[in-house]
C-alpha cells in the first residue's frame, strides 16, 4: 500500500517567495498525506513483522494522525482503535471522527488525567489482545523517524545542486529528527529551520536529539506559535486567506501556515541571502482546518 508516491517540489509563485520551494507531501495521499504517510510507513511495516493486525493509537478529537491510522489501517485490512481525549458528547459529531468511523476504526473517548498515561491505557485496554500494537500519540517512534528520513533522499534527487536551508513545521519534533538524520547521513550541510507551532517549543530539540544523535545543523524558530497548540490570531488567519489565494497551495491554522509565516517574516527581515536555496516541506494536516472553519469569516 506504500508502494507508490507523489510528492512533487514546486516553485511558489509570489513574487516575494521567488526563491522558496516546496515539497508537497500533502499531495501523497487525500488522508495519509504528508508526515502521516512517511510516519505510519514503517509502523506498519513493523507490526506485520510482529504478527499484529491492530493498531491502538492516541490523539485530540481532531487530529489528523487519527485519521490517517484509520485509512491505512482500513487499506491494509488492519483494526484500528483510538483513545480519543476528551468528551463523547462533545466531539461525536465531528468532521474528523466521523471519518475515523468510516474508516472502521473504534473510538474509546477518554479525560484528560487518563489520557496522559498513555501505555497504562493500552496494558488495561489490550494488555491481552496478542494482535493489538502500540502507536504513540502522531505516530512518534523510531520506525517514523526512518520514514521521514527518507524525504531527504528523495530532494537529492529533485535538487541535485543542493538545499541551503529546510524548513519543517513541528508538534512533536520527530518529522524534524528523521530529516536532521538524513541530512547527517547523506553528508549535506543543509541547515534545518524548524517552527514549533505550541509554546515553549524548546523541548524540540531534546527530541530531536534523542532520535537523530546530533543536533548539528539545527535552527529552532520559537516565536511563530500564535499563541499555543492549535492557537491562531486574525494576522495568522489574514496571512492562511492571502496565502491561499495567491500561491493556489491550501495550508491549514495548525501547522504550515505558521511554517510559511516564519519564512517569509524572515525573508522580509533579510535572513537568508540571495543565492540560498529554501525548500520548505508541506506536511499536508489539511483536514485540521475543519477544527476552526469558525475563524474563516469573510
Amino acid at each position: 500500500m506504500f508502494a507508490d508516491i507523489y510528492s512533487p517540489v514546486q516553485q511558489l509563485k509570489h513574487h516575494s517567495r521567488a526563491q522558496i520551494l516546496i515539497k508537497r507531501d500533502d499531495l501523497i495521499d487525500p488522508y495519509i498525506s504528508g508526515n502521516k504517510w512517511r510516519k505510519l510507513k514503517y509502523v506498519l511495516k513493523k507490526a506485520i513483522e510482529l504478527n499484529k493486525v491492530h493498531l491502538v493509537t492516541f490523539g485530540g478529537a481532531y487530529s489528523n494522525h487519527l485519521v490517517a491510522t484509520a485509512a491505512a489501517c482500513a487499506r491494509k485490512g488492519f483494526k484500528s482503535t483510538a483513545f480519543v481525549r476528551g468528551d463523547a458528547v462533545a466531539c461525536i459529531e465531528n468532521e474528523m471522527l466521523l471519518l475515523c468511523r468510516l474508516f472502521g476504526m473504534t473510538l474509546i473517548f477518554t479525560d484528560r488525567e487518563q489520557y496522559r498515561n498513555k501505555p497504562l491505557l493500552f496494558s488495561v485496554h489490550f494488555g491481552d489482545d496478542p494482535e493489538a500494537y502500540f502507536v504513540d500519540e502522531g505516530g512518534a517512534s523510531a520506525e517514523a523517524v526512518k520514514g521521514c528520513a527518507e524525504i531527504v533522499d528523495e530532494l537529492m534527487v529533485d535538487c541535485p545542486d543542493g538545499i541551503t536551508h529546510l524548513f519543517c513545521a513541528a508538534g512533536t519534533g520527530t518529522t524534524a529528527a528523521g530529516l536532521l538524520k538524513g541530512i547527517h547521513a547523506n553528508g549535506l550541510k543543509t541547515m534545518l529551520h524548524v517552527v514549533p507551532v505550541l509554546k515553549g517549543g524548546e523541548f524540540i530539540a531534546d527530541e530531536v536529539l534523542k532520535y537523530a544523535g546530533s543536533t548539528k545543523q539545527l535552527v529552532l524558530h520559537t516565536d511563530y506559535h500564535f499563541g499555543g497548540y492549535a492557537k491562531t490570531q486574525p494576522a495568522l488567519i489574514e496571512y492562511i486567506k492571502a496565502f491561499v489565494g495567491q500561491e493556489g497551495v491550501l495550508i491549514d491554522p495548525v501547522y504550515t501556515s505558521k511554517l510559511f509565516y516564519a519564512i517569509d517574516d524572515l525573508t522580509a527581515k533579510g535572513y537568508f541571502k540571495k543565492t540560498d536555496q529554501i525548500m520548505a516541506l508541506h506536511t499536508g494536516g489539511l483536514l485540521g482546518i475543519m477544527g476552526m472553519k469558525g475563524k474563516f469569516i469573510y
